[in-house]
């Protein structure tokens, strides 16, 4: 299998107020934010314009289980059900069920101290 990560794909956390916290980073960093936050583009190293999605959560999303942590980090990845069986061979557990939108697929995992952690296999061009 080639490369398994590819970069990071969103950082995800939880927080009392979602709208106060994304008004907050616009403000005092420029964020330039929207309904899930803040989505900064860059281009990897082929050229190919990608993302990271910064998102606050409120405090009782489900999003997150069966961790118990308040955030979540999310990794872009390529050919995310290929990565999934052989992780699932290495004994990480599997979370859930490969899901697909117009946007890329996704799969979770949990790492060895219990963190959720979302695998995305983007389209960029989804959002251009």
């Amino acid at each position: 299998m080639k490369k398994r990560v590819l970069g990071i794909g969103g950082l995800f956390f939880k927080t009392t107020n979602p709208k106060a916290t994304k008004d907050w980073y616009k403000k005092h960093l420029g964020f330039n934010t929207d309904d899930y936050g803040c989505t900064f583009w860059w281009k990897d190293e082929n050229g190919n314009k990608c993302s990271t999605q910064w998102s606050p959560f409120p405090e009782e999303t489900k999003y997150f289980e069966p961790s118990k942590k308040e955030f979540m980090f999310n990794y872009r990845v390529e050919n995310l059900h290929e990565l999934l069986a052989v992780l699932k061979k290495e004994g990480v557990t599997i979370v859930g069920e490969i899901e697909e939108f117009e946007y890329g697929k996704f799969g979770w995992i949990l790492d060895n101290n219990g963190n959720k952690i979302e695998l995305w296999e983007p389209i960029d061009s989804a959002f251009l």
